[in-house]
């Protein structure tokens, strides 16, 4: 491993936590970018699975470059159908066959990626059927030459498929939680159970302003089985509640508003009401559409007052890319600073690659850090000592990836 790619430097500013105003937003299961993050995803795990199994090995592929086209529905309380399907169409390049001793063996490319979509939402979602609601698209193309001959390098270590750059940062302010932690508790099986209305597009967007939290809310309330206002209207409630408690918990020493699906419009008479109805949960069957790398970063959420990557994480291989890794290896350095130190309020990783380098030589890695008093040699050595061993393991992510242990989005 080359010497001095490690620069560990104070951060002369605020901490988040301090600043008087902070942002912070999560698009939970259900939002069309989410949707399209997760099939991406899943589409990238199941062809690594397929190339371990028939080649021992996972050859080059990505497929980043998703669009979901909303359908069209019809809803009102009691009723809802969905008249113009859902199109996902998930494109990139993938290794599409194989040269072997006794000629050359095509891989079903287009059929594990639908495959993979369809099981994604089966297992995700109640009301979405990947059947009649879904038309699954691919654009999947043979992977070039060049970057075919990068990933599946016989090298000890993978080398970087692309010049890229991964951030993370440590600790989750009280609003950071709060809002990763709803959407998380909305889309729980237990609250799910005992409030099936609710639908699986929750979208939370925190505001901290001082010491006041406002919380806003979207719910896809599903239409099929809520019978009228009343029950609309007691459903947000149910939402509402299940929040404050959550917030109560997280926050007892903040002031704090909950709320719940704020374009919602009242009036005399029905015609003029609006209510967020949707028949399969989502606002993908109607209201919205979806990009790749369009929704949460790699921690799970969108935070303005934070250094942020831009990298569509999804769907990228878990053995080369560098735009996966190097985000998910900067969250793991950072967790360990903050803990294993238990000197710094706020870290910050930055990991840069250079295509065709070894991952585990980045070409240079920025950790800043807000320190809880001096910022002193003792605790830039030990900064330094835990990049350079995450750094020398970070091969291990890929299995991480293929399990579920870490999730990007």
């Amino acid at each position: 491993m080359a010497d001095g790619f490690v620069t560990v430097e104070p951060l002369d500013r605020k901490g988040v936590e301090d600043q008087e105003i902070e942002f912070v937003e999560r698009k939970g299961l259900g939002h069309p970018d989410y949707i399209i993050d997760f099939a991406c995803e899943s589409a990238s795990i199941q062809l690594s699975r397929y190339y371990l199994e028939k080649f021992g090995h996972i050859l080059h592929h990505n497929v980043d470059k998703g669009l979901l086209v909303g359908g069209r529905a019809v809803n009102r309380f009691g009723y809802g159908k969905l008249e113009e399907p859902i199109t996902i169409i998930v494109a990139g390049r993938a290794s599409t066959r194989v040269k072997t001793p006794t000629g050359e063996t095509l891989i079903p490319v287009d059929d594990i990626v639908k495959d993979a979509v369809k099981s994604m939402i089966r297992n995700n979602f109640r009301f979405l059927d990947p059947d009649e609601h879904i038309r699954i698209e691919t654009r999947i193309r043979e992977s070039s030459p060049d970057l075919k001959a990068v990933v599946e390098s016989s090298t000890a270590v993978p080398l970087a498929n692309d010049t890229s750059f991964g951030v993370a940062f440590y600790p989750f302010t009280v609003l950071e939680r709060i809002v990763y932690e709803t959407e998380r508790r909305l889309n729980s099986p237990e609250f799910k159970k005992r409030v099936r209305e609710s639908g699986e597009d929750v979208k939370v967007m925190g505001l901290r302003k001082g010491r006041e939290l406002t919380i806003t809310v979207a719910d896809g309330i599903v239409s099929t089985i809520t019978r009228d206002r009343d029950h609309y209207h007691s459903v947000k409630e149910q939402i509402r509640e299940e929040v404050e408690k959550l917030v109560a918990r997280i926050a007892s020493n903040f002031s704090a508003r909950v709320y719940v699906n704020t374009a919602d419009k009242y009036g005399v008479h029905i015609d003029d009401e609006v209510f967020y109805l949707t028949c399969t949960g989502t606002s993908a069957e109607h209201g919205d559409d979806g990009n790749t790398g369009r929704g949460n970063r790699a921690n799970g959420l969108i935070t303005p007052n934070r250094q942020m990557s831009l990298e569509a994480a999804a769907g990228k291989n878990p053995i080369s890319h560098v735009g996966k890794i190097y985000n998910i290896l900067a969250r793991l350095i950072a967790e360990r600073i903050y803990y294993e130190t238990k000197q710094v309020k706020e870290v910050y990783v930055r990991l840069l690659s250079q295509i065709g380098r070894p991952i585990d030589q980045p070409l240079s890695a920025s950790v800043q850090a807000i320190p809880v008093g001096k910022f002193t040699s003792n605790l830039k050595n030990e900064v330094e000592s835990i990049v350079l061993d995450e750094v020398s393991r970070v091969t291990r992510i890929t299995n991480m990836v293929l399990s579920g242990e870490v999730v990007v989005f």
